[in-house]
């Protein structure tokens, strides 16, 4: 073990462009689906509807927030429809589940997506049966990261002690509440549109490019 993770208790993943790659261009099809749902309920046009939303993606970190904030959006109906994505362009990382699986302690999905589209995307994977909770969008009490309310809730549920937990991301913005509760940080840079927003070393213990490929190198291969 990586003498900077031997007292990890608890492993804290991000979902999309964390547990598989970003290349995979899997958060696109979502991203034509929110511009999709932004047209209908603005009735504006694609170019107008993709301006709406990244501005509010930038303004309040996710779409959605946005959304709810400037239009009363439902979060229930949004997150479904947008979600609503074949996922054929994912597939079972089994490098990724050996790892997970030999991890001392307990591992956590924190996401700003939701339960029902995370549960699909990690047996997708397969890495389903490793992670003893999903924290979802609605878990956060609607409170995307990096708001800290959210990182907050995941630990009272939980039992969390922030100093033996470890929060691995591939949007750096969202690793500066997990450091400041005192967590160690592991930034996956690997071309998230606008992952290293916010980048700041002092909240970035580690870099990597690929989670599967961090833990081989850290526990070795079982086979």
């Amino acid at each position: 073990m990586d003498p900077r993770f031997a007292h990890v208790t608890d492993w804290i993943f991000d979902l999309d462009n964390c547990l598989y790659p970003a290349s995979t261009q899997l958060f696109a099809l979502i991203d034509e689906r929110m511009g999709a749902y932004i047209q209908r309920l603005l009735d504006c046009d694609p170019v107008e509807a993709r301006r709406v939303q990244k501005a509010h993606f930038h303004a309040h970190g996710t779409t959605l927030a946005g959304l709810m904030a400037e239009h009363g959006v439902d979060a229930h109906e949004f997150l479904e429809d947008v979600h609503a994505i074949p996922l054929d362009r994912i597939a079972p990382d089994q490098r990724l589940a050996r790892g997970l699986g030999r991890l001392p302690g307990r591992k956590f999905v924190f996401t700003n997506g939701d339960a029902p589209y995370a549960t699909r995307v990690l047996q997708a994977i397969g890495v389903h049966e490793h992670f003893v909770h999903l924290h979802d969008i609605h878990a956060s009490e609607l409170k995307p990261k990096p708001n800290p309310h959210g990182y907050r809730l995941l630990c009272e549920r939980f039992g969390i002690d922030p100093t033996r937990a470890v929060l691995v991301e591939d949007m750096a913005q969202n690793l500066r509440p997990a450091k400041t509760l005192g967590m160690t940080t592991v930034w996956v840079d690997n071309g998230s549109e606008r992952g290293n927003h916010d980048y700041d070393p002092a909240i970035v213990d580690l870099r990597i490019a690929d989670v599967g490929e961090w833990l081989h190198d850290m526990l070795g291969d079982d086979e």
